[in-house]
């Protein structure tokens, strides 16, 4: 039997490209962390002290992933975080050194990333995908007033629509007066699905949030906007390793698929 060697070339070319094209995928989704968090054991009480029980069994996560911005020190920004949930809401306690604290902007909605906030990324399904002007995912932007900003659909001239989602979340924060002067907030967030429309009533049923269970699996990441007293934000510090595409990694505003996986346990 005569082998076309030509032919023979281009078939195992394409064979190992595209097993190369899959193991990149694999990477792709395999090289985002997997967290866990455990159900609580006891009631949170949302006021900056952290003294429950169910602190005590969650673990510790980095938040220590430079994600735009000059590299900086542990005095200018250190940060770490806990989870953990019950059916009606997820639970964040984040522990953050900052050694300034800035708010420049009063109007909730006017260039709040500028400004020293918390930033909680959820994606309900965990589907991925695009959310920079809708609901398919969330980027909560949680101001030093506590007040929540996320962007919604484009106005119709094309401009961005920033939106207030105060009711999405209870957020508290105390700081240390005692070096290094820790900020110590504590979260609980309602989870919503992609169905939410902040311009629908809100008694419909698809405007509530969703029940929380064992084994569910959420798209997830934290980030913290710091910001010494200049005109824009000084560093974007998240938990996720993102890969830079053409240089950015300021990604998770526009893409969910670069969230981490949060899976609930008991």
């Amino acid at each position: 039997m005569k082998i076309n060697l030509t032919a023979l070339f281009f078939i195992v070319s394409a064979l190992t490209l595209s097993t190369q094209t899959a193991q990149a995928s694999e990477k792709s989704t395999t090289s985002q962390n997997m967290i866990t968090a455990k159900r609580t054991i006891d009631s949170i009480t949302i006021d900056g002290r952290a003294d429950e029980a169910s602190w005590q069994q969650a673990s510790w996560q980095p938040l220590a992933n430079l994600i735009l911005g000059a590299p900086y020190n542990e005095q200018d920004f250190n940060g770490r975080f806990k989870l953990t949930w019950d059916q009606g809401q997820l639970y964040l306690l984040v522990e953050i050194v900052d050694d300034v604290l800035f708010d420049q902007h009063a109007n909730p909605l006017h260039l709040y990333w500028d400004d020293d906030c918390l930033e909680i990324f959820i994606d309900e399904d965990a589907s991925g995908g695009n959310h920079q002007f809708n609901h398919n995912a969330f980027a909560y932007h949680i101001a030093l007033d506590n007040q929540v900003a996320d962007l919604a659909a484009n106005n119709k001239d094309g401009s961005m629509n920033p939106v207030l989602l105060n009711d999405h979340i209870n957020s508290v924060w105390q700081r240390s007066s005692t070096k290094p002067n820790k900020v110590i907030w504590e979260v609980a967030l309602q989870v919503f699905d992609d169905r939410f429309d902040h311009t629908l009533d809100s008694n419909l049923a698809s405007q509530q949030p969703v029940t929380l269970t064992v084994g569910k699996t959420l798209g997830f990441m934290l980030a913290y906007c710091d910001n010494d007293g200049s005109a824009e934000r000084e560093n974007f510090i998240g938990s996720a390793d993102i890969t830079a595409v053409n240089g950015s990694k300021n990604l998770g505003y526009i893409t969910a698929d670069v969230f981490q996986k949060l899976i609930l346990i008991k």
